[in-house]
C-alpha cells in the first residue's frame, strides 16, 4: 500500500506550480526523471495505492527511496529541464532509444581555417557540420566523389595538407580538378570557405536550386561564346543531377522535413526517421527502445523528438527541420514546438500526416519501423548466449528442476463464437521447431474449455508413450496464453490424463504475468529481461499460428457452401472470393456485379443468389 514507501512526502508539502521531479534509489542514483505542469497533481498519482498503479511503475517505487522536484517559472522550462536531465543522469526507467546501427554521414569542419569535407560515423566533434545519416557508406563515397567536381574543396587529412603545405606541391586530387589546393594558395582561404559553404548548402538543401543557377552560367557563357566555361559548367551540371538522381523524389513540392514513424509492442518500441530536403529522402535511421515503465505514444513521441534534437555526449543533435511529421502529436506539443523554434531559430511546426501523398510517406515510415522492432527482435532470439540464459532465467523464475528445452504453448481462436480452433507451437533451445506445430478443430467456443479440450488431446500422446511419432515427444514446459482461469483449466487437463514431470504455466497480455501452479500469486519477470522476451515471442507465435489456423478454416469453409451451388467449379468459387471475399459481400452483390466475372453469365449469377438467400 502507499503506506509502504516511506520516503511519501506530505501533500501539502508538493508545490503546485510547474516542475520537474525525479526519483533517486538508496544510492542517490537517479531512476526517473518528469515533468509536470503541477508537481502536486502529478506526484500524487504516484501515492495512491499500489496495487492500482501499472505492474512496471510499482516496481520502480519499490526501488526508490527518495523524490525530489524542483520549480520552474513556465511548463516550457519544465520541459527543457527534463530532457537537460534526462541526458545528464541517463535514468534508467526514462525511454532510452538507441540506433540499430551506426550510420555514416557527412562532414564539413567549418570551424577550422580551411574547411575540410570527409565521411564519419563519429557525431561529437565539435564544430562540424553534419548530413545525413546515409543508409550505405558505398553511395556516399560515390557521392562525396561526384560532388567534388563541382566544389572541389580540401577533403585529405590534417597530415596530408601540412606536408603539402611545407613541400609547396599539392597532391594527386588537385592535379585531377576534385581539389582547389589551398595549401599552395590556388585559391585563397576565404573563397574556399566560400565553396565549402556552397558544398554544404547543396547537400543540406537537396532540390535544384543550385542547378539551375549553374545552367543560367552555362547560358551566359554561351552567349559570349567562352564555350570552354560553358562546357565546364555543363559537366557540373551533369554531375549535380547525377547526384540528385540517388536521392528518391517523394514530395512533390521541395519542403524540408522530418518524419518519424513508430510501431511498438507491450515490451519495444522502434522509430523510424526519414530526412526529407527539397522534398528528397536525403537520409534515413532507425532507433528501438526497451519500455520500462508503460507509455502512450504521445509520450514516446515527445522522448523521440529529445532524442533526435538534443546533443548528448555520444552524439551530437540533428539538425532541426522547418516541419516535423510524427504519428501522433506529442505530450505538451506547444513546449515541445517552442523548444525545437528555439533550437532552429526560427519558427518549426510538428503536424500529423492526414492525407496524400505525405499521409502514404508515413506508412511507409512506420513500415520501416515495423522492420526495424522486427530486427531487433530476430537478432535477440539469435543470438546463442541470450537463449541460453533466457531458458536458464525461465527454469529459476518457474523452480523446474532443468531447463526447459521444449516448450510447447496453447492458443485459442475463433471468430464470434464460429470455427474455433486451437494452435500449438513448439520452441526447443528457444527456436521454432515448425514441422512440430499442430492445429486443433474445436466444437465449443467457450476459451477455457477449449483449453482443457487441445490439451487432453495433446496429453494423451505422452500418456500412451506412442515414441515413434513426433507428437509425443515430452515438452519440459506447456505455457498458455490467458490468465488464472487458463491455469485452472490446463492444470485439471494435466491431472485428468495422469501425465507427470510437465510444467504449466500461463502468460497474461495485459501485464505479462505468468500464473504456474501452487499459487495464485503471478510470477512476474524483468520487463527487459531475455526470458521475458523468449516467453512473449512463443506467446505470439502461437497466438499467429492460431489466427492462420482460423481464417484458413474459414475460407475452406466457404468455398465448400459455394461448391455446393450447381454449375460452379473450384477455379469460379475462388474467383467469386477473390472478388468480394466473404459470402456477406457476395449475398448482398446484384447480378449484375457477379455476372461482370469472367466465365459467369447472368443464369449462373443468378442461381448464386438463390443459393445464398439474405
Amino acid at each position: 500500500m502507499a503506506k509502504d514507501l516511506a520516503f511519501r512526502p506530505a501533500t501539502g508539502e508538493i508545490p503546485t506550480r510547474p516542475g520537474v521531479y525525479r526519483f533517486l534509489d538508496a544510492t542517490g542514483r537517479v531512476l526517473y526523471v518528469g515533468k509536470a505542469k503541477n508537481l502536486r497533481a502529478r506526484l500524487s498519482n504516484y501515492f495512491g495505492p499500489l496495487e492500482k498503479l501499472h505492474e512496471r511503475t510499482q516496481r520502480m517505487l519499490l526501488k526508490a527511496s527518495d523524490v525530489k522536484w524542483t520549480i520552474v517559472d513556465t511548463e516550457y522550462d519544465a520541459l527543457t529541464l527534463e530532457f537537460q536531465w534526462i541526458k545528464e543522469f541517463d535514468p534508467p526507467y526514462n525511454v532510452r532509444f538507441r540506433d540499430d546501427k551506426t550510420y555514416p554521414y557527412l562532414a564539413i569542419s567549418m570551424a577550422d581555417e580551411v574547411p575540410r569535407v570527409f565521411i564519419t560515423r563519429n557525431r561529437t566533434l565539435k564544430g562540424v557540420r553534419y548530413f545525413g545519416p546515409y543508409t550505405h557508406s558505398w553511395a556516399l563515397r560515390e557521392t562525396l566523389d561526384t560532388l567534388l567536381k563541382v566544389y572541389p574543396m580540401r577533403s585529405c587529412s590534417a597530415g596530408i595538407y601540412q606536408r603539402a603545405k611545407r613541400q609547396n606541391r599539392p597532391c594527386l586530387l588537385a592535379d585531377i580538378g576534385k581539389c582547389s589546393a589551398p595549401c599552395v594558395d590556388w585559391i585563397t582561404k576565404p573563397e574556399h570557405k566560400s565553396l565549402a559553404k556552397r558544398f554544404g548548402d547543396f547537400v543540406a538543401s537537396g532540390n535544384d536550386s543550385h542547378v539551375a543557377v549553374l545552367r543560367d552560367k552555362m547560358r551566359d557563357a554561351s552567349l559570349i561564346e567562352n564555350y570552354e566555361l560553358a562546357a565546364h559548367y555543363r559537366d557540373d551540371v551533369a554531375a549535380l543531377e547525377k547526384v540528385l538522381e540517388k536521392s528518391t523524389v517523394v514530395l512533390s513540392e521541395a519542403i524540408d522535413a522530418d518524419l518519424i514513424g513508430l510501431e511498438r509492442d507491450e515490451l519495444s518500441a522502434a522509430v523510424s526517421l526519414f530526412i526529407i530536403r527539397g522534398g528528397r529522402i536525403r537520409g534515413n535511421r532507425s532507433m528501438v527502445v526497451d519500455l520500462e515503465l508503460d507509455r502512450s505514444n504521445e509520450e514516446l513521441v515527445e522522448y523521440v523528438l529529445q532524442e533526435i534534437y538534443t546533443p548528448s555526449e555520444k552524439l551530437a543533435a540533428t539538425e532541426v527541420p522547418k516541419n516535423i511529421w510524427v504519428p501522433e502529436m506529442p505530450a505538451d506539443a506547444k513546449q515541445v514546438e517552442a523548444w525545437l523554434s528555439s533550437i532552429r531559430g526560427s519558427a518549426v511546426r510538428i503536424q500529423v500526416p492526414l492525407r496524400g501523398e505525405k499521409a502514404t510517406l508515413a506508412k511507409t515510415a512506420r513500415a520501416n519501423a515495423a522492420h526495424a522492432l522486427k530486427t531487433y527482435k530476430l537478432k535477440r532470439t539469435s543470438d546463442f548466449t541470450a537463449r541460453a540464459d533466457a531458458l536458464s532465467g525461465i527454469q529459476r523464475a518457474l523452480e523446474m528442476e532443468n531447463a526447459p528445452l521444449r516448450i510447447e504453448c496453447f492458443d485459442i481462436s475463433h471468430l464470434g463464437g464460429t470455427g474455433t480452433v486451437g494452435s500449438m507451437v513448439v520452441f526447443e533451445d528457444g527456436l521454432p521447431k515448425k514441422d512440430h506445430y499442430r492445429k486443433f478443430n474445436l466444437e465449443t467456443a467457450d476459451d477455457t474449455e477449449s483449453i482443457y479440450q487441445v490439451l487432453m488431446r495433446r496429453l494423451k500422446y505422452l500418456a500412451d508413450d506412442q515414441s515413434s511419432e513426433k507428437f509425443s515427444y515430452r515438452p519440459a514446459l506447456m505455457l498458455i496464453d490467458g490468465g488464472m482461469p487458463q491455469r485452472n483449466a490446463a492444470l485439471r487437463a494435466l491431472k485428468d490424463s495422469g501425465v507427470q514431470g510437465v510444467t504449466i504455466a500461463t502468460l497474461a497480455k495485459r501485464l505479462e504475468e505468468i500464473f504456474v501452479a501452487g499459487t495464485d500469486y503471478p510470477v512476474i519477470l524483468p520487463r527487459t529481461s531475455e526470458e521475458l522476451f523468449l516467453l512473449q515471442r512463443i506467446r505470439d507465435e502461437a497466438h499467429r499460428f492460431a489466427i492462420s489456423a482460423q481464417r484458413a478454416s474459414r475460407s475452406k469453409s466457404i468455398s465448400s457452401q459455394l461448391l455446393e451451388i450447381p454449375g460452379l467449379g473450384e477455379a469460379k468459387a475462388r474467383a467469386l472470393l477473390r472478388k468480394f471475399g466473404s459470402l456477406k459481400r457476395i449475398r448482398v452483390a446484384s447480378i449484375a456485379e457477379i455476372s461482370d466475372l469472367p466465365g459467369f453469365s447472368a443464369k449462373l449469377a443468378q442461381q448464386i443468389k438463390d443459393s445464398l438467400p439474405n
